[in-house]
C-alpha cells in the first residue's frame, strides 16, 4: 500500500509540474501581451498567473516531500 501511494504522490505531483510549465506559459504570454498594448490588466492577470503557478509548484513540492517520506 505504501509504495502505491508513494506512486501516487510522485503521479499528482508530476501532472502539477506541467500545469506550473502551461501557467508559466499563460504568464509570459500576457506580459508580452500588456508590454505590447500597454494593457494594465494584462499585466496585472500576468501577476495573478504567477502566483497560481507558484502555489502549483508548492504542492507538487509538498506531494513530493510525502513521497519521500514514504
Amino acid at each position: 500500500m505504501k509504495n502505491t501511494m508513494t506512486a501516487a504522490f510522485y503521479d499528482l505531483a508530476d501532472r502539477l509540474d506541467a500545469i506550473s510549465e502551461e501557467l508559466a506559459e499563460l504568464a509570459l504570454d500576457h506580459l508580452r501581451n500588456a508590454l505590447e498594448s500597454g494593457d494594465q490588466s494584462a499585466a496585472a492577470a500576468e501577476k495573478r498567473l504567477t502566483r497560481a503557478r507558484r502555489a502549483v509548484e508548492k504542492a507538487s513540492g509538498l506531494l513530493r516531500d510525502l513521497g519521500d517520506a514514504g
